[in-house]
């Protein structure tokens, strides 16, 4: 997040030079000055007298030659505005109090457009200003669960990202009003106080008079909603990004778990009224079986299901069995609890799981699972999915849309690109963590591997139907549109159980086993001895292996 925020700084840094340059303004003052900027705000600061603008109040009191009257009051505080003003009187400007008006209006746009001063009064609104939310008044019942909130007021630097997403989707859905303002009494004369230092009133001077009334102006009906709209951004970003950054965890979390590993499965995808979907998977994950049961009402056809269960148990030696958590969960699971209290004695046991089954009807209605299982009943393909995802999570949900597995609260309401970058680098983190059995993994996982396209990802399966099992993994260069860079990147990640080179199940990428063979070596030991036993190694030292291609850090 934080280098694609850099790159997005960048670009506009860009635009903004570019912009100042055609217009001919561009100086050596404002080029540090935007190249000093550390944030999207500070450049936008400077950016602003520079906007291109529609026609405004500050333009037509300039074409009416009001700005020199603003000069005047500015230079000499001691003379009246309004005795000045009769100066400047016209047909476009028939009064003195019209006069002063235009003369008001240039000086709000000019502390508007000053980006020292918002930078001052942003920062101490971040740090003074309150977030208040109110019911609408009507809305109280509708809105019942958000009624945390039909009061609410705290701090703004205070308030955590779920709380504040909680109140935006309140706001959205029109049953609170939000507000983001300092405190009357004791905020706002602080924050006019700034605006009247920054245009250096310092007594009571007749013209300081008008220039003070001119700062709370500004205040009112400029700075504060200017204010109100950076902090209300800055609130809506900073909630996205600590969501997005627990949406990411919880989704690591989910892909990381344990695998149960290769041994026969029953899934359950649970249902009332549409029966209990019922699939069978054999140690690598191929189904062998599926049926419908219909237990619940309206059927209540407990028994036929139990006896269901048993036979698929005991025909297919299933030694898990996966609940899904969704409706009709915890009835399924004592159905399961009854059936294997009936299993024939000598029957192996199976222990039965709960599973998360979210992303499973996703998945079901996928284009990848119609190619996997296109004669399958589409509510039959997410009880596979329930099966395989216990054997294995990470190879099961790869295959489904990260935002799709449900991560969290309030997910459809960040900002969902941001979301679908952080998901997507997890999933990819999480493949390339734990590493890819080349000769089993689907299109779908070699997908994530870093280096593969879903083509080349596709030609590898296909390589693998046509020709065996990959025996080392110098074959993948055999593959159809597989050069040396996309090796280069993806056989690290890549594993081969039992193929003609040991090193080829490990992490070492095929570049570092001639360091990691000098390392066996001083281990005095057989190399298979040694994959996955650190102990192994404690008596050598890292530094000791280290080259002119392998650095410390490689070689520890």
């Amino acid at each position: 997040d934080r280098l694609a925020y850099l790159r997005e700084l960048e670009a506009r840094r860009a635009t903004i030079l570019g912009s100042i340059k055609e217009q001919g303004k561009l100086t050596d003052a404002l080029v540090r000055a935007i190249a000093g900027a550390e944030t999207k705000a500070a450049l936008e600061d400077i950016y602003l007298p520079f906007k291109p603008k529609r026609r405004t109040k500050a333009m037509i009191a300039r074409e009416n030659g009001l700005e020199p009257l603003l000069r005047a009051i500015l230079d000499d505080r001691r003379a009246d505005p309004a005795a000045r003003a009769e100066g400047y009187l016209s047909e476009a400007v028939p009064s003195t109090k019209d006069a002063l008006i235009g003369a008001r209006d240039i000086l709000v746009e000019e502390l508007a457009e000053n980006a020292g001063l918002l930078g001052q009064l942003r920062t101490f609104m971040q740090r003074e200003a309150f977030i208040t939310a109110r019911v609408v008044p009507g809305k109280g019942e509708t809105g019942a669960k958000f009624s945390d909130y039909f009061d609410h007021r705290e701090k703004w630097a205070d308030i955590p990202g779920h709380r504040a997403l909680a109140i935006l989707r309140a706001s959205k859905e029109e049953i609170v009003t939000v507000d983001i303002a300092l405190d009357p009494e004791t905020g706002v004369p602080r924050a006019i106080g700034m605006i009247a230092a920054e245009i250096g009133i310092a007594g009571e001077a007749p013209g300081d008079l008008w220039l003070r009334d001119a700062a709370g102006w500004a205040w009112r009906v400029k700075l504060s909603l200017t204010m109100y709209m950076d902090l209300m951004g800055e609130l809506r970003r900073r909630a996205h990004e600590e969501a997005i950054a627990v949406f990411a965890r919880n989704l690591r979390d989910l892909l990381l778990a344990a695998p149960a590993g290769p041994r026969p499965t029953l899934g359950l995808d649970p249902g009332i009224r549409t029966g209990v979907k019922a699939a069978v998977v054999d140690a690598t994950g191929k189904l062998v079986e599926t049926a419908t049961l219909y237990p619940f009402p309206p059927k209540r056809d407990l028994i036929g299901a139990e006896a269901a269960v048993i036979e698929m148990i005991r025909r297919h030696g299933v030694e898990l069995v996966a609940i899904g958590n969704g409706t009709a969960s915890r009835e399924t699971e004592r159905l399961v609890a009854d059936a294997l209290k009936r299993l024939p004695e000598g029957t192996t046991r199976p222990t039965k799981v709960i599973v998360s089954e979210a992303g499973a009807s996703v998945y079901s209605a996928s284009e990848l699972a119609a190619q996997e299982f296109p004669d399958l009943d589409v509510s039959l393909r997410g009880a596979v999915s329930i099966a395989r995802r216990l054997q294995d999570p990470l190879a099961e949900l790869v295959k489904i849309e990260p935002k799709s597995i449900g991560v969290g609260q309030y997910q459809h309401d960040v900002d969902q690109r941001r979301l679908t970058q952080a998901l997507e680098a997890v999933v990819e983190d999480a493949v390339n963590a734990v590493g890819v059995d080349l000769n089993i993994a689907s299109a779908a996982l070699l997908t994530h591997v870093a280096g593969l396209s879903p083509r080349l990802a596709e030609a590898i399966v296909a390589h693998r139907d046509a020709t065996g099992a990959f025996a080392a993994r110098q074959e993948l260069l055999k593959v159809s549109g597989l050069g040396a860079k996309a090796f280069e990147q993806a056989a690290g990640f890549l594993r081969i159980r039992g193929g003609k080179e040991p090193l080829d199940a490990s992490s070492v990428h095929p570049e570092a086993y001639g360091v990691a063979r000098r390392i066996v070596a001083a281990c005095g030991r057989d190399l298979r001895e040694i994959m996955g036993n650190g102990t192994a190694l404690k008596g050598l030292r890292a530094e000791d292996f280290v080259d002119d291609t392998f650095g410390l850090p490689t070689v520890r």
